[in-house]
């Protein structure tokens, strides 16, 4: 093989109906081409194809990014470790169980206790371990937004049609139109009020499907020190997307 020739660039396709103009939204580890509804394919193909420099430098310029970013999670699961949960690191302790699956205990706010089944091979337990994690924190992201919905909702008649527990890399949440909110678990590793003010956010975009002025005075009326969670989620936001 040639070591000059590039690869072909990889890409995903959005047809938007409120598109004027066919546009790429570069994110990391993704690349989206919108584009509105009657643009043939021939034509994003080759503007994809004219505009491939640009991509692939934008493409580098965000892997270099994220890599730069050091990672909140331990770089193995076992007893001792720490783990990131609501803006606090919070040690790892294992405990052996004859149990048949892992099971996840947050004691007194201070250890997570591990309970973890005799028969799993060491090799295998560190993977296994950060999986029962991640499945333990979107339960309590999916239990603590319903609790701050709760709270939310009733002052201005804002109450979505269903919420969702979505694991992505680019966004903290959204609101569907037809008011579905998807919130990303990984605003568990990030401190209570951060999560308070994305719910926030989506819930008020149930009454104003836009960013508008009407929009953030709806926010402030909630929340009023919103751009403090804003700033911090711009901030801190990059190491949060890592995960765990």
């Amino acid at each position: 093989m040639n070591p000059n020739i590039e690869t072909p660039l990889l890409y995903s396709l959005r047809r938007s109906e409120r598109a004027k103009n066919t546009r790429i939204v570069i994110k990391p580890g993704k690349i989206e081409v919108v584009a509105p509804p009657k643009v043939s394919e021939r034509r994003i193909k080759a503007f994809v194809e004219a505009q491939q420099d640009w991509i692939r430098a934008a493409v580098k310029r965000i892997a270099d990014r994220v890599q730069a970013v050091p990672t909140l999670a331990p770089a193995h699961y076992a007893d001792g470790a720490c783990i990131p949960f609501q803006g606090r690191q919070i040690p790892l302790q294992i405990k052996p169980t004859t149990a048949k699956t892992i099971r996840i205990q947050l004691h007194i706010d201070t250890t997570f206790i591990v309970y973890l089944p005799t028969g799993i091979a060491r090799q295998q337990s560190s993977e296994l371990i950060r999986l029962a994690l991640i499945r333990w924190m979107k339960n309590q992201a999916r239990q603590q937004a319903s609790l701050l919905i709760e709270r939310h909702a009733r002052q201005f008649g804002l109450f979505p049609r269903s919420l969702r527990i979505k694991t992505q890399k680019s966004r903290w949440g959204s609101c569907g139109p037809q008011n579905d909110i998807n919130l990303n678990w990984l605003l568990m590793l990030a401190p209570p009020s951060a999560l308070e003010y994305v719910v926030v956010h989506e819930l008020c975009h149930i009454k104003h499907k836009n960013h508008s002025k009407d929009f953030w005075q709806l926010v402030a009326e909630h929340f009023p020190d919103y751009q403090q969670q804003r700033r911090w989620l711009k901030q801190h936001g990059a190491g949060l997307m890592q995960g765990l």
